[in-house]
């Protein structure tokens, strides 16, 4: 008898297909992995520092087994050192490998509540290539000092040895943090960690304060996660992130941002992250209007963030709304190539000039390309990659991303539809999420869900609130119809 996340799967596969993805791995990948071993990305290279002995943890999803980096802090004077280790993919998975060019291919993971389908085969991105607790592994290394105002005053790329002492998780961490809850068992069962990552937080805090004075936006997202029971889906909860998701957060942009200027100052081409603000500034303008506060005509990084926090400190309960509106006019990111000592456009809503992906690189394919600029700047030889190479792979990355994307939101509707069948004809609070002449959607928050309006859309715009009724659902297709109530 077929379940939920049976048929969760079995949309997503097909959803996949349907955007060009593929979600099986091709033979040669397989044969490939099944002549894979650990022996084969020799942790003794030349130049690999051994730094096994520090006091490295994970922090991730609860479910998380692909683990892309650690972290660990050190004291250095009135600065405190945040060292990040990102798993050394390219040790196991050389550059035109069957393995590689399934991932060219399809550049990203996708996460989906029927199945993960991941960039690289499980034995890889599980196992061999993931930084899994009490193993030692390969991993490029990016070492920053950070002053107590936030700035980063130093930083350094190197090979080295790693080995995890403590695989934690981000909503049992982030209530400890935030004094709701005790130490969780992992992270007390190692000496000395707990006050480490005291001192992790202290410096993430100082990083982030230090990027909003520099006009980074304070935004607050809420994702939907499907809860199942068994098989069966149950309900749709609302994730809002936790100090400890913040904390890494706050360490992969300076590690991006210290990957990028490493990479600029050995005159390599890279690929950034950029997010450009494009024609929707007046809606912007328009919605701070709404609430009394004039932004200026032009974008501003300091002005947007200024009533950002107004909005968060005026009307807590409805500011997640706010920030979604907002997200979705600042646009999707993209990726481009830089050249060297030639800078290309920002990425807006971090407030930061030199920014690429390098954090993630068993789930994203920029950030395996840029692993592979950063050991070829390290043992001194050319780029593997030309511009014109560069930038098809940026180009690539950018469309698939987007492509997953819907699949991913594809099958999120297709869980809420699931749902929310046996309640049509009910009406619900919602926020407008989209307007165009593709059409206008709307987000409702109980339970987190988004569909299209068929009815009543006029002269409605991203940001409005709108009451809306229930009147079709189709999770096959992952349609949520509401009609305006």
């Amino acid at each position: 008898m077929s379940t939920a996340r049976d048929a969760l799967r079995g949309i997503a596969w097909q959803a996949m297909r349907e955007r060009g993805f593929e979600p099986d791995y091709p033979p040669a990948a397989v044969a490939q992995v099944n002549r894979t071993s650990e022996s084969t990305a020799e942790p003794s290279a030349p130049g690999r520092r051994d730094l096994r002995d520090r006091l490295w943890c994970s922090i991730d999803n609860d479910e998380s087994r692909d683990l892309d980096q650690l972290t660990v802090a050190e004291p250095r004077g009135d600065a405190t050192g945040i060292l990040v280790a990102v798993a050394d993919v390219d040790a196991l998975v050389p550059r035109d490998s069957p393995v590689d060019r399934h991932a060219s291919a399809n550049t990203t993971s996708i996460y989906t509540a029927g199945a993960v389908f991941a960039m690289l085969p499980e034995r890889l991105s599980t196992d061999l290539t993931s930084l899994g607790p009490d193993v030692e592994r390969p991993a490029i290394v990016i070492d920053m000092t950070v002053a107590r105002d936030g700035e980063v005053t130093a930083g350094d790329v190197y090979l080295g040895l790693v080995r995890n002492r403590a695989k934690l998780a981000y909503p049992s961490v982030g209530a400890w943090l935030e004094s709701h809850a005790p130490a969780p068992d992992a992270l007390s069962a190692v000496p000395g960690l707990s006050d480490n990552l005291l001192l992790q937080a202290a410096a993430a805090e100082a990083l982030k304060q230090s990027r909003h004075r520099r006009g980074a936006l304070t935004l607050d997202t809420a994702e939907a996660r499907p809860v199942f029971a068994g098989d069966e889906i149950r309900d749709i909860e609302t994730q809002h992130r936790s100090r400890a998701s913040e904390l890494i957060e706050d360490f992969m942009i300076a590690a991006n941002t210290t990957v990028a200027q490493f990479l600029e100052r050995h005159g390599f081409f890279s690929v950034r992250r950029v997010v450009r603000m494009k024609e929707r500034w007046p809606r912007i303008v328009a919605l701070a209007a709404e609430t009394g506060t004039r932004l200026p005509a032009s974008p501003d990084h300091h002005a947007l963030e200024d009533w950002l926090l107004a909005r968060k400190a005026q009307d807590p309960a409805h500011f997640a709304d706010v920030s979604l509106a907002v997200v979705k006019l600042l646009g999707r990111g993209e990726y481009v190539v830089e050249p060297p000592d030639d800078p290309v456009p920002d990425h807006f809503g971090l407030a930061v000039d030199d920014y690429t992906h390098s954090t993630a690189p068993n789930r994203r394919f920029a950030d395996l390309v840029t692993q592979r600029l950063v050991k070829a700047a390290l043992s001194k030889r050319p780029s593997p990659y030309g511009e014109t190479e560069l930038s098809a792979i940026a180009a690539r990355c950018s469309e698939r991303e987007d492509a997953a994307n819907k699949v991913e939101r594809q099958v999120r509707k297709a869980a809420a539809a699931m749902l929310l069948a046996p309640r049509r004809g009910q009406v619900f609070d919602g926020v407008v999420t989209g307007a165009s002449n593709k059409g206008t959607w709307v987000k409702i928050r109980h339970p987190l869900a988004e569909g299209r309006l068929q009815r009543g859309y006029d002269g409605l715009e991203v940001g409005d609130r709108v009451r809306v009724r229930l009147v079709h659902t189709d999770p096959n297709k992952g349609f949520i119809d509401f009609d305006r109530a």
